[in-house]
């Protein structure tokens, strides 16, 4: 039964692919959202291999499960864009104030991404997630003490790295972060 199963998917995946890649295609922004509404229409169909129609009636089937797929792809691009401007306006309410403001952010984030990945790890679980040593010291796998001494030593490269970028660094700020 399985070997007639993947036997029929394999022909109506032969017959009906170019025709899905096409209409997905005319469909998405972009080469790679259509391939992945592709692969996620032929994923559905290999799932639900016993609910494929016969014959011309397939590629039917299968265009109203790209239609479904292109949807849920539309709606979750639209999710992820909504965060994404939320996230600019905060990132200029904050930043953005003052004309130097845009420059001296440029600078931190070339400061920051310069920093080894354990210190830029560190800091970001500090400063983004919101961890205490506590939770940091489950999540890497080692002692509070570890990384205690390890968050110092990476607060003290990051003011270094901006006193290089000429950043004055609030030491309260970093050190508390």
């Amino acid at each position: 039964m399985d070997d007639d199963r993947k036997t029929r998917f394999e022909a109506v995946y032969t017959q009906t692919y170019e025709q899905i890649l096409g209409y997905a295609m005319r469909r998405c922004d972009s080469p790679e959202d259509a391939a992945d509404v592709v692969a996620e229409t032929f994923a559905i169909a290999w799932r639900r291999v016993d609910a494929l129609p016969a014959g011309g009636e397939a590629r039917l089937w299968l265009y109203g499960v790209a239609r479904n797929v292109l949807a849920n792809h539309r709606r979750s691009q639209a999710r992820q864009q909504a965060r994404n401007v939320s996230l600019d306006l905060d990132v200029a309410d904050l930043y953005a104030r003052t004309p130097e403001g845009s420059v001296e952010m440029g600078a931190i984030a070339r400061a920051f991404g310069e920093l080894l990945g354990d210190d830029r790890e560190l800091l970001a679980l500090i400063a983004w997630e919101g961890l205490d040593h506590g939770q940091i010291a489950k999540v890497l796998g080692c002692s509070r003490n570890a990384v205690r001494i390890r968050l110092y030593r990476a607060r003290k490269r990051f003011s270094k790295a901006l006193a290089g970028a000429g950043i004055t660094a609030n030491r309260f700020a970093v050190e508390s972060a």
